[in-house]
């Protein structure tokens, strides 16, 4: 018999809240936290916006925030969510074998000093030629060898596991913006499995630096809506011209049925269906006719034993990219069938922006709240119809429906797909 897997933590940090419940009161209230970008000077780029987290301190959560002095934006997003997550699970330790309490996070690579860099690059320009014996040389005498270290990928995943003693599974997904979708699909797979009772997991990323804004901008992927920041982020609106760059992080905390059970804790939700393909197509654009997703939700479905009508709500993966919304429409028509023009479906990036590796795993936490309160919260700057996105999107304004089950899709770059479904638990 499968083991179980409930939800007995959550925290996030996000453009829009620094924890769980403000993050919900903005969203539930349409605020936007994109605004002009001032991790650095953006003004020659194309887009001059972002959607940072602001007012950050990470002596907020722990008493001893210069442990992580040289750590990045990501991994101290990750600390605040992770320390918020563990005190809503009511876990402590000592009362948990950490042998069996794991870590799965879906985390993106740190900063690197932009403009360290481009000096030395710079220095090492020898008569029109790269004189790769200074760059070197300058690097080793210039570089910070911990901040070096802190920019790995997987750096969040050991910092979580060291702050709580969790001794089990570690591991850390990097597949794009599915990646803590993916994080927390395949920790519920560790503990239904057995090789683990509690898991960790969900994501951190800031890529808002200019490598980041940078790179999105050549892939022409970022919207450029720089005279209104704020009305930019517009999913499935016919008048969206790009996503906009998040940052933030969301934490869960699994565990298996019977072991929550066993110490009373509140039980915040359950997953009960997890579907990964890939559309196995191009580097960067998703299949036309939306087949890796329609799988995945399918996959999903079956996974967790419910019918296309059984969905009360989707959180979208939902860009704002012109072919990412009308592909996900197709993929979720495909899916569902008719059933899909009954299914309420909202992008809370319209307002939190795209958290790209972290995106997945906030969504995940906005179902469990949908749940919870029976709220739908709106895909906000939706005013202009796309006959190419024709499903009912929440449009602006948050909506009271009694809500049991949600759908939260990730899809990413590379093709990449991940959906969960969670659903309040049922004895």
């Amino acid at each position: 018999m499968r083991r179980r897997v409930v939800i007995t933590g959550m925290g996030c940090v996000t453009p829009v809240g620094n924890d769980v419940e403000s993050t919900w009161t903005s969203l539930k209230e349409g605020r936007s936290g994109i605004d002009f970008i001032t991790h650095f000077d953006a003004s020659g780029f194309p887009t001059k916006f972002a959607s940072e987290v602001k007012d950050f301190n990470l002596g907020d959560y722990i008493s001893n925030p210069e442990r992580f002095h040289y750590s990045g934006r990501n991994i101290r997003f990750a600390i605040g969510a992770a320390v918020q997550a563990m005190k809503c699970s009511g876990l402590e330790e000592g009362s948990y074998d950490p042998t069996r309490f794991g870590v799965y996070l879906g985390a993106g690579e740190g900063q690197q000093d932009f403009f360290l860099f481009m000096q030395l690059i710079a220095n090492a320009q020898k008569n029109g030629e790269f004189d790769m014996e200074h760059f070197t040389r300058e690097g080793l005498e210039r570089l910070n060898p911990n901040e070096e270290r802190e920019q790995e990928p997987n750096m969040p995943a050991g910092h979580l596991a060291s702050l709580f003693n969790a001794q089990g599974p570690n591991l850390n997904s990097l597949t794009a913006c599915a990646a803590s979708s993916q994080a927390i699909g395949e920790a519920t797979e560790i503990i239904r499995q057995g090789d683990a009772d509690i898991m960790m997991s969900g994501g951190s990323h800031s890529m808002i630096h200019p490598f980041g804004v940078t790179g999105f901008n050549l892939l022409t992927a970022l919207s450029t809506r720089n005279d209104d920041p704020q009305a930019a982020s517009r999913p499935f609106d016919k008048d969206r011209d790009g996503f906009v760059l998040g940052e933030g992080s969301g934490i869960l905390i699994l565990e298996e049925l019977d072991h929550a059970k066993r110490r009373g804790a509140e039980i915040l939700g359950e997953v009960l269906g997890y579907g990964s393909t890939a559309d196995a197509y191009r580097i960067t654009d998703i299949h036309p006719e939306g087949r890796g997703g329609t799988a995945c939700i399918k996959m999903a479905l079956k996974d967790a034993g419910k019918n296309t009508d059984d969905i009360d709500y989707i959180n979208a993966h939902g860009t704002s990219t012109a072919v990412n919304d009308k592909v996900e429409t197709l993929a979720i028509k495909q899916a569902l069938g008719q059933d899909a023009y009954d299914t309420p479906v909202s992008s809370t990036k319209s307002m939190m922006g795209h958290l790209i590796a972290a995106a997945g795993s906030a969504e995940a936490i906005v179902c469990l709240l949908s749940m919870r309160d029976n709220i739908l919260p709106p895909t906000i700057n939706y005013t202009t119809p796309d006959p190419n996105c024709d499903l009912d999107y929440v449009p602006n304004t948050t909506r009271e429906k009694p809500v049991t089950t949600t759908l939260s899709n990730s899809f990413g770059f590379g093709g990449q797909n991940i959906s969960l479904i969670l659903s309040r638990f049922n004895g």
